[in-house]
């Protein structure tokens, strides 16, 4: 397994570097942005590990460059920043996971393999449908009836996890740790921001049905029928 790890502070990047070589893992460093930009850019590598203040070009602006260029590799966003309003931009800019230093390698590790675990060949092959909505796990692709959905790689996640998740009432802690593999806080929304994206790229036309649901006081659910709650 390929891995790119984007991290300007000497002592971290070795410790990360020598810590995934131990695990098996390939490993490509660099130490700026612009390059980590250039090399993600790249099919090759099954993960990204990217550190968001770097010199030439932020963690964040690359991160936001690879998404709107297609670029669906797994990223982990690395800052000392914590704050949960930090969490979330990092988030919003495309990035898959969110770890704060100092941390643990053996979390980084786990955070790796539950990645890449999404993206293995077995589930790689696979699609999904519900209602009108087929999508293709492969390819990466989502139609309702003959539209095409163009959906960024976390609306895609989001979505994917309702379509293995039908009929179910999803709360937002089950979403926050399966999609963005983080503990729910309430006083952010972006749970319910994510959801009205994914709500309005799905609502093809004025006809088509609403799919994604309010549960009130528990969550959302999809279903094809608006059921009293």
């Amino acid at each position: 397994m390929k891995i790119l790890v984007v991290e300007d502070e000497a002592s971290v990047r070795e410790f990360i570097e020598k810590g995934l070589i131990e695990e098996g893992f390939e490993v490509t460093v660099v130490g700026d942005g612009a390059a980590g930009e250039r090399l993600g850019m790249e099919p090759s590598f099954d993960a990204i590990i990217l550190d968001w203040r770097l010199p030439e070009k932020s963690g964040l602006d690359v991160c936001k460059n690879l998404r709107t260029n297609g670029v669906l590799t797994p990223i982990i966003m690395l800052t000392a920043m914590n704050s949960v309003e930090n969490r979330v931009v990092g988030l919003d800019s495309g990035a898959d996971d969110y770890l704060t230093k100092p941390f643990a390698f053996e979390e980084l590790i786990a955070r790796i393999k539950a990645l890449t675990r999404r993206l293995s060949p077995s589930a790689a092959n696979e699609s999904l449908n519900f209602a009108e909505i087929s999508m293709d796990l492969k390819r990466k692709t989502v139609t309702r009836g003959e539209k095409i959905l163009h959906l960024t790689a976390k609306e895609f996640s989001l979505l994917e996890y309702f379509m293995r998740n039908p009929e179910r009432v999803l709360s937002r802690a089950d979403i926050a740790q399966a999609v963005w593999n983080i503990n729910f806080e309430t006083n952010t929304n972006f749970i319910d921001v994510y959801v009205t994206y994914l709500r309005q790229k799905l609502q093809i036309s004025d006809s088509a049905k609403q799919l994604i649901h309010t549960v009130r006081g528990m969550g959302y659910v999809l279903r094809a029928e608006e059921q009293p709650v």
